[in-house]
This record gives structure tokens, sequence and C-alpha cells, in this order.
């Protein structure tokens, strides 16, 4: 937090004081239990995400001691979980970081254009049980798109021609459903040759 002086104060996040770690804290647990009763089990990456988010903040799951060189200050800062699933905090983080280096260090000053691909429901879950096929996936439909603007651009690609594009992938919707869908910014072709770039957001 900065002060009228200008400096900068450092304040713990505390996650425990919040609704959403509360419920997931209380119901999480017996929600587990009651899956292996049926004899049922999520996909691991699902039990990461929890069982890490409930660790994201807390100084009992470790931190590290900052010491300031000039008038020996001392504060603990907790460890974060760094998930991208639905960790407010770690979230928010990777979403600015993610935005300024797109901003900064991929994307030109030049013309961009949103494609957004949006697929049936079983695919869905045959996209979310198996990275490899999504991404073979996405390949097909980057190609795709990246020869239309080309023929748009009356170009070829045996002339070297080449598009750009960043990848962002959306896994939930706003009920928190399993809604698999993409959104790819594609360059519009301006010259021969472009940087190609892809980002994946879980």
């Amino acid at each position: 937090m900065f002060w009228p002086t200008g400096s900068f104060r450092y304040e713990r996040h505390t996650p425990e004081t919040t609704l959403l770690y509360q419920l997931v804290e209380r119901h999480w647990p017996e929600f587990k239990a009651m899956l292996t009763a049926q004899g049922k089990q999520l996909p691991g990456y699902v039990v990461r995400e929890f069982d890490d988010y409930l660790k994201c903040g807390r100084l009992e799951h470790g931190f590290l001691r900052v010491r300031c060189d000039t008038c020996h200050h001392e504060k603990l800062v907790a460890f974060s979980c760094k998930r991208r699933g639905f960790c407010p905090s770690c979230g928010a983080r990777r979403m600015v970081d993610s935005a300024a280096h797109l901003v900064d260090e991929v994307l030109p000053k030049r013309p961009i254009r949103q494609w957004v691909l949006s697929v049936p429901y079983p695919l869905r879950y045959l996209f979310a049980t198996n990275p490899k096929v999504m991404s073979q996936v996405l390949t097909i439909v980057h190609r795709v798109i990246s020869t239309f603007l080309i023929k748009r651009a009356r170009m070829t690609v045996k002339s070297g021609a080449q598009s750009g594009a960043v990848t962002l992938i959306q896994r939930f919707g706003s009920q928190f459903k399993s809604s698999l869908s993409h959104a790819l910014l594609e360059r519009r072709l301006r010259c021969q040759r472009l940087l190609l770039a892809r980002q994946t957001a879980y």
C-alpha cells in the first residue's frame, strides 16, 4: 500500500478471511471423501488446484523472511500457490503480468483480429481431459486461420508469408461449469515474416 509520503508498506495477503477460502476449507475435504466413497475421483490438476489454494498466502505452509538493508526491518512473506484456476490473488497477478508481457514484448503495433472458437460439449470434456488432443486441434485451427489471412493479403506460404497468434484458453464459464473455449488474436498480415507466439492460460 502506498502512503501519502510516497513510501510503500507491505501488508500480508490474508486469504483465510475471505468467504471463498472459508467455503473451500470447510467443504473441500468432505467433498473428496464423498467422491472416494462413491469410487470416483477428480483429475489430478483439479485436486492440486484446491489443495494448493488452501496453502496460498498461509505462513504455516512456507514463507520468505525479507529484510531491509537500510533500516533492518523484517517482514515474513508467505508463499503463493501460483495456480491458474480460481485463486483471486494469483489469478489477478498472472493476468496483469501476462497482459503487460503481451503488450510490451509480444504484440506488435499492428491491427489485431480476435477469433473465438467454441466447441460442442462432448469435445469440451475431451479437450479438458486430454491436452494433447486440444493442442492438435489448436494447431489445425491456427493453420486454417493463418492460410485464410495469407490468401486475403494476396500472398502465399511458399513466398515465406506467416501470421502470428496468441491463444488464450478459457476452461470455465461464469457458473464454474466446464466450458472450454479458445480466443485467438491473429495479426493481420502486413509483411512477409512475423513472429509466432503462443501463450496458454489455464
